[in-house]
Parts: C-alpha cells; sequence; structure tokens
C-alpha cells in the first residue's frame, strides 16, 4: 500500500494490511503523525499530540503483529479522542482553562479499551467548553476542512475536523444534544451515537449525566463499526453501562449492499420539513429512494411531537451541568467563558418544578418513540436545518434557541435510543448535508448494516475536503 495517501484508506483496509504485514503500524503512525504536523497547525484540531507515545504504542504493535500476535481490526490503528476522555498523565482539558493543568491518574475506560485492542493514541482533541456550544476564549476554534467559515459542529470539533482531514483514522466524540451527529453531519463522516449506556462513560467530564453518550466518529460505517466493537461493552467501573451481549457490528455488514433488503424505513416528511429547507429535504429524499431501491420498505409514521419536551428539556439537562460544575462554580467563575457561565447559572436557578417536568414529559416521550419502533425498523430524519451552517447562521440560530439548531437531535438524547449519522450529499456551495438513521435501544448493529449498504450504493462518504 502507498503511503503517500494512506491517510484517507478505509481503516479495515488499513487493518488487513497491517494483519498480512505488508504495512507495518509504525510506518502508518509516522505517516498520520507527518499530517498532523503539516496540517494541523491550520485546523486546529488537537489540543495535545502524543507523538512519543503513539510511537512507542506502534513499536509494540508491530512486535506483536510480527509474533503473529493480532488483537483485531483495530491493532496498530492511530486514533484519537476527545479532550474529556481521562488519560493518565496526559493533559484533560474537558475544552476549560480551569483544568488546563490538569493530568489524570487513570484512564477513561474508553481509552483503556482501545490501549487493550491495540490502538495508537495519537492525542487528544479539541473540543468546546465544558462540552457546550462555544470554545473558551483562550483555546483556539478548530476549522472545517470544507470551508473554513463553516461550523465544525460542536462539541466534539476536533474529532469531526480530525477525521475529515485524514489527520486519525476514527476518533471517539460525545453527544448530549448532538455533539457527535452535529460534528459528522458538518465534516461530512460517519457517526454513532449509540443507546445509552453502551459504551461506558467512566473516567470522562459529564455535561448532564443522564443525556451524555459516548461514540466513534469515522469516514464510513464500516470504519465506525469496528471502532464500535472495541467501545461497547459492560463495564464495572460504571453502574449504568449495559451488561447485554455486545453484537458483531462489522459481522453485521457481510450483507453489503443488500444490507437494507426488509428493513422497515419510518418517514414523517412533516415534521421533518416544517424546520428543514427544500435542499435538506430534497437530499433526504432522494437518499431515502436509494434506501428504496435496494430492497428497504419505506412506510409513513407520526414522530411523536417534541414541542413539550423541547420546551422543558433544558432545565433538566442545565441541572445536571451545575451539578457537574458544584465543586468549582461559582466559586471559580472566573475561570468560565460567558457561554458556559450563562448555561450553568440556567441549571443553577431552574425550579425543582420545572426540572419536574422536564423528567416526567422525557418519559413520555421516550414511551412515544418507543411504540414507533414497535412498527417499524429505521426512522429518518435531517441533522441541520440547512445543511451545515456557518458558524455565524449557528450562533444567530441559538440566540433564537437553541432548538433551531437541535429540533432533530436532542430528542433523541432524552430518550437515549441510537442514531447513526451519514452523509447524504452537498449544497451547490459546498456544505456538507447528512441524514439520521434513528432506531430502537440496542439496534446499532441494524442502523450500520443499513448505513453501509446505503454507503455501498452511494459515494459520498469517500468525498474528501480539498486541498487535503
Amino acid at each position: 500500500m502507498a503511503l503517500d495517501d494512506i491517510h484517507f484508506q478505509p481503516l479495515t483496509k488499513v487493518a488487513k494490511h497491517i494483519e498480512n504485514r505488508d504495512i507495518s503500524p509504525v510506518e502508518v503512525t509516522e505517516a498520520i503523525l507527518s499530517r498532523i504536523e503539516t496540517y494541523d497547525q491550520g485546523l486546529h484540531s488537537y489540543t495535545t499530540v502524543t507523538a512519543d507515545l503513539a510511537m512507542a504504542q506502534a513499536r509494540k504493535a508491530e512486535v506483536e503483529i510480527m509474533k503473529g500476535i493480532y488483537r483485531g481490526v483495530m491493532h496498530g490503528i492511530p486514533i484519537a479522542v476527545k479532550d474529556l476522555c481521562f488519560t493518565k498523565g496526559i493533559t484533560t482539558t474537558g475544552g476549560m482553562s480551569i483544568y488546563r493543568d490538569f493530568k489524570p491518574d487513570h484512564d477513561a475506560t474508553v481509552v483503556t479499551k482501545l490501549a487493550d485492542a491495540g490502538s495508537v493514541l495519537l492525542g487528544k482533541l479539541h473540543m468546546t467548553e465544558g462540552a457546550m456550544l462555544e470554545h473558551h476564549p483562550e483555546f483556539p476554534e478548530p476549522v472545517n476542512p470544507w470551508k473554513k467559515d463553516l461550523w465544525t459542529g460542536v462539541s466534539s470539533s476536533g474529532s469531526g475536523v480530525s477525521a475529515a482531514a485524514g489527520l486519525a483514522y476514527a476518533t471517539i466524540g460525545s453527544d448530549t444534544g448532538g455533539s457527535i451527529r452535529f460534528p459528522a453531519a458538518a465534516n461530512a463522516l460517519t457517526g454513532v451515537k449509540p443507546t445509552w449506556g453502551l459504551i461506558s462513560r467512566y473516567g470522562i467530564f459529564d455535561l448532564a449525566a443522564t443525556f451524555d453518550h459516548l461514540g466513534p466518529m469515522a469516514r464510513s460505517a464500516a470504519d465506525a463499526a469496528a471502532m464500535l466493537q472495541t467501545l461497547a461493552g459492560w463495564d464495572p467501573k460504571d453502574t449504568t453501562s449495559l451488561s447485554a451481549p455486545v453484537p458483531d457490528f462489522l459481522g453485521a455488514l457481510d450483507a453489503g449492499v443488500w444490507g437494507a433488503r426488509s428493513v422497515k424505513v419510518g418517514l414523517d416528511w412533516d415534521f421533518c420539513s416544517a424546520d428543514a429547507d427544500p435542499v435538506t429535504i430534497g437530499m433526504v429524499r432522494d437518499a431515502v429512494a436509494v434506501l428504496e431501491e435496494i430492497g428497504a420498505l419505506t412506510q409513513g409514521v407520526t414522530f411523536p411531537s417534541v414541542d413539550e419536551l423541547l420546551k422543558m428539556n433544558m432545565a433538566a439537562t442545565m441541572a445536571e451541568t451545575a451539578a457537574h460544575h458544584d465543586a468549582t462554580y461559582p466559586s471559580q467563575a472566573d475561570k468560565y467563558g460567558p457561554s458556559v457561565k450563562s448555561m450553568i447559572e440556567l441549571g443553577r436557578s431552574a425550579s425543582a418544578v420545572d426540572i419536574g417536568k422536564g423528567i416526567i414529559e422525557r418519559r413520555k416521550f421516550r414511551g412515544a418513540v418507543m411504540r414507533m419502533f414497535d412498527d417499524i425498523d429505521v426512522f429518518v430524519m435531517p441533522v441541520f436545518k440547512l445543511g451545515t451552517p456557518t458558524w455565524t447562521e449557528m450562533r444567530e440560530q441559538v440566540a433564537q434557541s437553541f432548538d433551531l439548531i437541535g429540533k432533530f437531535t436532542s430528542p433523541m438524547n432524552a430518550t437515549g435510543t441510537p442514531t447513526v449519522t451519514l452523509p447524504v450529499g452537498f449544497t451547490e456551495d459546498g456544505r456538507p448535508v447528512a441524514m439520521q438513521l434513528c432506531g430502537a435501544p440496542g439496534s446499532e448493529a441494524l442502523l450500520l448494516r443499513v448505513a453501509h449498504a446505503y454507503q455501498m450504493a452511494t459515494d459520498w462518504h469517500t468525498r474528501r475536503p480539498p486541498g487535503f
């Protein structure tokens, strides 16, 4: 395999070459580290590059594989993690200046799982302050490699940028209201927000614990499946993690382009069109037509009303955020940026009645979504109302209401149900457009199978940012 384009090769393809000893983990890691040095000074996706650790892990992987010890598809693969995942002895900021010198004394479970699988840790990825909407004023904002003025998606901004630009084969993001799906959509990636509890959250900075999901971001459904296979599973250190057996996510893709055959896909164009522009809806409709061509069975459904949920959800979410920051806010409020301060203050001022209403509405909404999945396997909807917004457009929408950005994403944090986000086209001015495949709890293998089938029939996921 030629090294000049190895950075954009599929993770699963590189893994096969590593397993067959056609190329070594050391060569691959050196190539990606060189790209980071060349390009990331303009993209700002990494907050910390762990070059020495990466090379040590790559050499270890090379020795093991030469001895015939192959740990699996992630062995020797360079990856990176969002900077809210604890890494022993390595600075972990959570995007906050208050933790700019914090070096944990233990690894997050996801970091341990990746190390045990033989992965190579390239470093830690920039994120918004406290995993909210804005980066801390003292930290640089990552730059979207597709177009500089486009939003990178938050809060996993560095996770999206690095994977899109070929500076990692896959990354870990977190999602409380859309922060795997936003950057996956904005950077034309495939992102998985799994069932709540499928991936352990031990050893991370929380935003709002009962809404938070960790998940993989990669350049294809197959690559995301490989990463998810490693990350998923019961963790005794996280009692909220799920103890059910982990499915064979990669094996589920064996049907290839026919993986969508006979899958019941639910559509509610009235719900989707009410807050999305015709261009976005047109591309999602085109994607659904492809699914129909490869065997999916579509039917109309009514998505439960999100009006009351969105009205009451914020109080419960921000109350959890305030609880997480209670040890340092307001005692060290001067170290927080203005956006995070305002969110924490909202949480601290929320009444017990408002929080209670939010909890009740969340339960009711989840019940309605579960009933919808009694009749369908997958529900399709957009991610953004208008392609990928610019930074200016995003901030203008949020100034009116977060619901303008989060209408299609935050409901699935409230339910804790899985989604897979994947690219379905680009606007005339170069904005990536994506759709979500949503499913019932534990349906990640099915969602990835359908996403993979779509990607076998299309080439949107193979497009690369110009100049990279």
